[in-house]
């Protein structure tokens, strides 16, 4: 029997770009992804939530210039970018996911509702948490 019932995981942006340090290293996401399910397959409900560190920095955007708003929305779709990609491959591998934004996007994903979340790790999906809460001057 597992010892948590249910874990939230962080995984920065810049852990998916691998040895890079802009993008998305599909090699290196296959990796992450398949210790995601490793620990699932024990039974523990996961959740996980993603930084866009990889492709945007509000935070330095702002530093550069750009209004701070603007700079932390673009980085809220980075985050959604990343959700994607660990998406596609844990399902590759057979593991249900479920990516829920806090910036409704419903052709891409879910809103994020508290109760869908858990109702998604009860059942066993992996829950992948995009785009922070949704406001800026907040970071993941």
């Amino acid at each position: 029997m597992a010892k948590y019932e249910r874990i939230l995981l962080k995984l920065s942006g810049e852990v998916l770009a691998g040895q890079g340090s802009f993008g998305v290293d599909s090699a290196r996401v296959s990796d992450l992804a398949a210790e995601v399910a490793d620990v699932a397959r024990t039974g523990v409900q996961i959740g996980l939530v993603v930084g866009g560190g990889n492709f945007f920095r509000g935070v330095a955007a702002a530093a550069r210039n750009m209004d701070r708003v603007a700079a932390d929305h673009m980085g809220m779709l980075a985050t959604v970018i990343n959700a994607l990609a660990l998406q596609n491959a844990l399902e590759k591998i057979d593991r249900p996911t479920r990516v829920l934004s806090a910036i409704p996007m419903q052709s891409v994903c879910e809103p994020y509702i508290r109760r869908r979340a858990m109702r998604h790790m009860e059942k066993g999906r992996i829950v992948i948490f995009a785009a922070g809460t949704g406001n800026p001057f907040f970071t993941t």
